[in-house]
């Protein structure tokens, strides 16, 4: 996974963001993204693209799904998240 994940953009790392927040308020595993919600979120489609050329995710006009290596990404974040509380 490291070598896919190295240098990612703001934009791929938007999207990525965007699911960790959704698991950490649900409380499960996020393995996609809704693409466009219709109310004015829409994920960024350079981040998109960079996400699926690195083969973290797929994507259809509805949403952003994410492979096991983008899922394996979005647990690093969370983890990330949860050692940054208890410094």
């Amino acid at each position: 996974m490291a070598g896919q994940t190295d240098a990612l953009s703001d934009k791929a790392l938007s999207i990525i963001a965007f699911a960790a927040y959704h698991s950490l308020l649900s409380g499960e595993r996020v393995a996609s993204v809704i693409r466009k919600d219709g109310h004015g979120h829409e994920a960024d489609p350079d981040g998109v693209a960079e996400l699926a050329d690195k083969g973290l995710a797929t994507s259809d006009d509805a949403q952003v799904s994410f492979t096991a290596e983008g899922e394996a990404l979005v647990d690093a974040v969370l983890s990330g998240i949860r050692s940054a509380r208890t410094r």
